[in-house]
Formats: C-alpha cells, structure tokens, sequence
C-alpha cells in the first residue's frame, strides 16, 4: 500500500508539472531563489518518446478495431502513458536546481535545491558541501553513499558533503549520502554561484544601543 501511495504521489506531481508547463511558471518559486535548468539536453529525447507512443496507440486502434470494449480501455492507457511522458519533460522543466540564499533569513539556512524531475526533491544546506567540482561523468557505478542524478546519462557537477545528509527514495527508502552527482545545463555558472555562496561574508551584528 506504501508502494501505491508513493507512485500516486509521483504521478500527481508529473500531472501539476504539466500544469505549470502550460502555464509557465516554475515550482519553487520565491524571494532569494536562483534557478538553473537541466532539463535541455533531454527535451528531445522525451519528445521522440512521446511520438514513439502516439504511433503505438495508433497501431493498437487499427489491430483491436474490432473489439470496441478492449480498444477502448487500450487507447484510453495509450494516451494517458503520452500525458505521463510529456509529464516527466514538463517536470524537468518546472523544477530546475534552487539556490536559496534569502539575505532576510540566517545564512545556516541557506541551501541548494538538487532536483531531477518530480522524483527526486534533495535540500543540501550550503554549510554542509566540503568541496563543489565540474566534472563530466557519463558511467556510474552504484555506491552506498553516493546519489547520482545522470540526465541524458550523464552528469556535470560533483558535490562533496562534510556530512551525510539524508535522502529519501521515490518508494521512501532512506539513504545516507556524502556524495552527489548531478547534472546543470550550465554547470559552471551553478558552480561559480555555490562557491560564491558558501564563501559570502557573514552579515555585521547589528551595533549596540547608545547608553
């Protein structure tokens, strides 16, 4: 039942994210926030996907032409498999990487926002990343303590935390993590920004009141 709920969720968020591609609005939004894509490189891909289906509903339409009922319920998965694909484009786009650094809040609040799509949502505070790189990977091998987020199978940016932090998978599975790969459209700019970020001066304490 866990399982159910968790996939429902999912596909709830893919269904809100075509909504804010329709409407062109980002999710996340808010005073402080700086956005970086990562969605361009795969748009493509997921458009040739979403054709590759069209054609299949339509081919399944000529050979159950005659089985009304079967037909019917086909097409009817047909299309909303198309909605779901369009869905997991539309969510890369609306839910780009945040970087959080509101000058009204403390600056131990201030984080990086990791997005892939709608199943993964990750919040690293800045003061936690030891060491941010550029480094183009495009093989990943599976490790405990490592989260890897290849987009288009590959990834741009490598994140070292000083702790773990903790994440949870799309089915609600915890992992601990001290690494994070990732991938930005613009990798430097978002590294440039982090760094920037985590090495901003500390606001003066405000002066003492006149005796």
């Amino acid at each position: 039942m866990r399982i159910v709920r968790a996939l429902a969720r999912h596909e709830t968020r893919l269904l809100v994210s075509l909504l804010l591609w329709t409407a062109r609005r980002t999710h996340g939004a808010g005073s402080g926030r700086v956005f970086f894509s990562y969605a361009r490189g795969e748009g493509p891909l997921m458009f040739g996907l979403a054709f590759v289906c069209v054609i299949e509903s339509l081919t399944m339409s000529v050979l159950l032409r005659d089985w009304p009922t079967v037909h019917r319920i086909v097409l009817g998965l047909d299309l909303y498999t198309v909605v779901l694909v369009i869905g997991m484009h539309a969510a890369n786009v609306v839910r780009p990487h945040i970087l959080d650094t509101d000058t009204d809040t403390d600056t131990d609040t201030d984080t990086l926002r990791i997005r892939r799509g709608a199943h993964v949502d990750l919040r690293v505070p800045l003061q936690q990343i030891a060491a941010v790189r550029r480094e183009l990977r495009t093989t990943h091998l599976r490790a405990p303590s490592e989260l890897d987020l290849p987009l288009g199978a590959r990834t741009t940016l490598t994140l070292e935390l000083a702790h773990p932090i903790t994440h949870f998978t799309l089915l609600g599975r915890q992992r601990h993590i001290h690494t994070v790969r990732f991938h930005a459209d613009d990798p430097a700019s978002l590294a440039d920004a982090i760094t920037r970020a985590r090495t901003a001066p500390s606001p003066l304490p405000d002066r003492p009141a006149a005796a």
